[in-house]
């Protein structure tokens, strides 16, 4: 990476590589650096949902919810192969209860004694009014309000006590790791052979070395976290968008501040068919018992469960613990009260840290969501003076409205170094999404143009599914051959090929085999990761990446590791 750039944007989370992407379209000079792998912390431990936030309504952010309703439905256009309409539920158990309280919650943001639950009146009123956020530019369908007997036709195992069903659309992202991946190849695609956008995983901010001479601008050092090499790199603005670290971030750069109060949320993915089926292709998003908004969803052939909302020891692990996992044990019983559940159907957990700003005695589901930026000054450890690079520094932010926050903060950039906004992003389809069928039949279409001998039309849409219409980029390479060797299936999995995993390490920044196995492909999400792929992926990785054996066996144990440690899976390998 050139050791010089007009911005250096720390944190490849989807703010952060939005922004990439955002000022790369300017014609701005930019790099961005990531300590760990792109959308590696709360960008991708969310509840893979793109929604308006009804729930906001109660706290009086109107203009949050106007802006997450048009970037939902915003999204559902622009990036089509991995945001798609989600069909929601909610159980309601009765048709006045907490309207006394809701006022209260509205005006202090804080719960009144014990929690009340949302009876029917105040769940039609905050959908009618998230029904009027929508109407402009909105592709979903108004809410219904069912009675107790046609929900429970169309739902019948949910509690037999419920009074109604309310149903409406939000949207959902299956593969959020992938999404910040296309847009952060949107924007080094936008640079050109300029090299004037450039981005880095795996290099990680070690501390502010100086000024960079008369003018402004500061040297930070940066590490590179694979080869532990160490070098200096100089920006005239520095933007932090490192989430819940903002904080520690400005530290390291002598901009010492105290923005961030974010709080954990967990998540458990099932393999459970009995639950799935009675979800009926909706997620069911209701208030527990604590009064926390909670969600059951069904993603393909399994169902995620959350989440919590617990302050965050940011000196601890974000890690899924027992007592979460009974909680959410507790809540399906709440609306699926004969659906049985237990741990040996739960493949896969995870915990991140929501970039939330500080919130003192507010409760934490009462804390904002919406998000600022500050202006600061780096400054070298010790120096009160100089003139050092400005520093803007992101505080909250949320999925769903990531492309309008990248502009807002591309905006303050351009200020910074005087610049005009020359393209807009609102309709700018992102990577993949570009020329996505909009329509099953399309698909279908597609999938049938581009199948060959070699590759049936399961394997194709899979390539589909994960890479949207630069599939057809990848499809390219796998039929070029390598020495004249066709390509050839994993022996296990059928979901990648040799050449497949050599485009991934040739085209998409793989610092480690746990990349390919959680955020390169949704394996380890859905509980598919066995000691025999492990030492498969590995071995192939081995020859693009310049592993020797003892580097292959390290990383095979990081990613056994990784998946215990974080996720809660044991895989155990294979002598290789």
């Amino acid at each position: 990476m050139r050791p010089k750039a007009q911005v250096l944007i720390i944190g490849g989370g989807i703010n952060g590589v939005g922004t990439f992407r955002d000022l790369a379209l300017q014609g701005v000079d930019v790099a961005l650096v990531e300590r760990g792998d792109y959308c590696q912390g709360a960008s991708g431990a969310s509840s893979h949902m793109i929604h308006g936030g009804i729930r906001y309504l109660e706290n009086g952010e109107f203009r949050l919810v106007r802006e997450s309703v048009v970037e939902r439905n915003r999204l559902l256009r622009i990036a089509p192969h991995y945001v798609k309409p989600l069909q929601t539920t909610i159980p309601v158990f009765s048709t006045f209860s907490g309207v006394l309280a809701a006022p209260l919650r509205f005006l202090t943001h804080k719960q009144q004694g014990a929690p009340k639950e949302r009876g029917a009146f105040l769940i039609k009123l905050g959908l009618s009014l998230y029904d009027f956020f929508s109407r402009d530019g909105g592709t979903v369908p108004r809410h219904q309000f069912r009675g107790r007997k046609r929900a429970l036709a169309e739902l019948p195992r949910l509690h037999p006590g419920i009074k109604y069903a309310a149903t409406y659309f939000d949207a959902s992202v299956h593969n959020p790791e992938r999404l910040t991946l296309d847009v952060l190849q949107d924007g080094e695609r936008a640079g050109g052979s300029g090299d004037t956008a450039r981005a880095s995983n795996y290099l990680s901010l070690d501390s502010l070395e100086g000024t960079a001479g008369p003018g402004p601008g500061s040297t930070v050092r940066l590490r590179d976290e694979l080869t532990g090499e160490v070098f200096d790199f100089t920006a005239d603005v520095i933007v932090n968008t490192t989430g819940a670290w903002v904080d520690l971030t400005n530290e390291a750069m002598g901009a010492a501040s105290s923005f961030m109060g974010g709080t954990k949320g967990s998540h458990i993915v099932l393999d459970h068919p009995e639950l799935l089926a009675a979800c009926n292709g909706r997620e069911i998003f209701f208030e527990h018992t604590d009064g926390r908004i909670v969600l059951i969803y069904p993603m393909g052939d399994r169902v995620l469960v959350g989440t919590t909302d617990v302050d965050a020891d940011m000196a601890e692990d974000a890690v899924c613990t027992e007592s979460e996992i009974d909680y959410f044990f507790d809540l399906i019983g709440h609306v699926f009260p004969d659906v049985a559940v237990n741990r040996e159907q739960i493949v896969y957990t995870f915990s991140g840290v929501r970039p939330l700003p500080k919130h003192d005695a507010t409760q934490p589901g009462f804390v904002s969501r919406d998000y600022r930026i500050e202006r600061g000054a780096a400054r070298p450890a010790g120096e009160a003076g100089g003139s050092g690079a400005v520093v803007l520094s992101l505080v909250g932010g949320k999925w769903t409205t990531f492309r309008a926050l990248a502009e807002h903060l591309s905006n303050d950039v351009l200020a910074e170094l005087g610049r005009e906004r020359r393209v807009s992003t609102a309709k700018l389809a992102i990577g993949g999404g570009a020329g996505f069928p909009d329509s099953e039949d399309g698909v279908q279409r597609w999938i049938k143009a581009h199948m060959s001998d070699r590759r049936d039309a399961d394997r194709t849409a899979g390539l589909l599914t994960r890479y949207g219409t630069r599939a057809e980029e990848v499809i390219r390479f796998l039929d070029s051959g390598s020495g004249g060797t066709p390509d050839r299936l994993l022996r296990s999995t059928r979901e990648l090929s040799v050449r497949e995993l050599e485009f991934m390490a040739q085209n998409e920044q793989i610092g480690h085999l746990i990349d390919v196995l959680i955020r390169r492909t949704s394996l380890a999400f859905r509980g598919l990761v066995t000691g025999e792929l492990l030492n498969e992926v590995a071995e192939i990785l081995s020859g693009p990446l310049g592993w020797d054996t003892a580097t292959r066996a390290s990383e095979i144990s990081h990613a056994q590791e990784v998946l215990k440690r974080f996720h809660g899976v044991q895989v155990h390998s294979l002598v290789s």
